[in-house]
């Protein structure tokens, strides 16, 4: 049976390479001055609090999502609360490098930031789409972490939450520039993700799939190109300016009107093709975003 750590407090992360604890709820960790010690049979983590990882140096002992990963030197990896991270076999004489830093959900109770930690989707990321950051990047990433380090190493007072929470949410938003930046440098991967994306919708529409299957799904789509969902959505909306799921909406739209062109077939077959259980959500679903029903789309054409 797989060998996993739980890490259900920022303490026990600390404890666990023994790191001392300033605060109950949040930790930056030096990665350098942490008494690292792989302990046998131990296979994995899985974190109860947010993780953020700054990788230096060229090796790791992190992977997780469906494929191995080695992230580069001037990498972010992020982790929410509930993901399990597996542990790589290191070399023996392997010393970890980088930064961490590590925050409990219950820091955010209360918080502006609590309010907003679902729009900060990499976290869902797979670690494949990890945010690969230059240096001067990399001098803002570990600026905001020695501010909160140094607001740590204070007296806790009744400014300290909002303070730390602050400086968590700034460097939450500069993540978001980063990841845009990285959207926007890799145009001509990207380009080829949204042609993937429209050949397997096409194929998709063309095959008996959407009868058995109904219809496509952004998460079907997400794991058909080997990305997460949230990442897919966010590169489909950078590129196209439509959400992964308005983009598919657009397509089946697009597939219908060609179909209704056939009047050898009827609405419902139509539907069916489609993916629709009933006809009559193919109509409504039409009309909507058509302003015509499919019968009388079909009268004007």
């Amino acid at each position: 049976m797989k060998k996993v750590l739980s890490i259900e407090t920022v303490n026990d992360y600390h404890a666990r390479f023994g790191h001392q604890t300033l605060h109950p709820l949040v930790g930056v960790v030096d990665f350098s001055k942490l008494q690292y010690e792989r302990e046998e049979g131990l296979e994995a983590l899985q974190f109860g609090v947010y993780a953020i990882y700054l990788k230096q140096g060229t090796c790791s002992m992190l992977h997780y999502g469906r494929r191995n990963y080695d992230y580069q030197e001037g990498t972010l990896v992020f982790i929410a609360p509930g993901q399990v991270v597996s542990l790589k076999n290191d070399p023996e004489d392997y010393k970890p490098s980088g930064y961490g830093l590590f925050f409990h959900p219950d820091l955010l109770l209360g918080t502006q930031l609590g309010q907003k930690m679902s729009d900060y989707s990499f976290f869902s990321y797979e670690v494949n789409e990890a945010l690969h950051i230059s240096e001067r990047e990399r001098q803002t990433v570990i600026d905001c972490f020695q501010k909160i380090e140094l607001e740590l190493e204070q007296s806790i007072d009744k400014h300290s939450k909002q303070v730390i929470t602050s400086i968590i949410e700034l460097f939450l938003n500069y993540c978001v520039r980063f990841y845009d930046r990285q959207f926007i440098t890799r145009d001509a991967s990207n380009r080829g993700a949204i042609e993937q994306f429209e050949h397997l919708l096409n194929t998709y529409f063309a095959s008996d799939q959407p009868q058995n299957l109904g219809l496509p799904t952004v998460a079907y789509c997400a794991e058909q190109l080997n990305l997460s969902a949230n990442y897919f959505g966010d590169l489909i909306k950078k590129e196209t300016g439509k959400s992964a799921q308005e983009y598919i909406q657009a397509k089946t739209i697009e597939v219908a009107k060609e179909r209704i062109y056939d009047p050898t077939k009827t609405v419902s077959e139509i539907a069916y093709e489609l993916g629709f259980k009933y006809p009559q959500h193919f109509s409504r679903f039409f009309k909507q975003k058509v302003g015509y029903s499919p019968k009388a789309y079909r009268m004007l054409n």
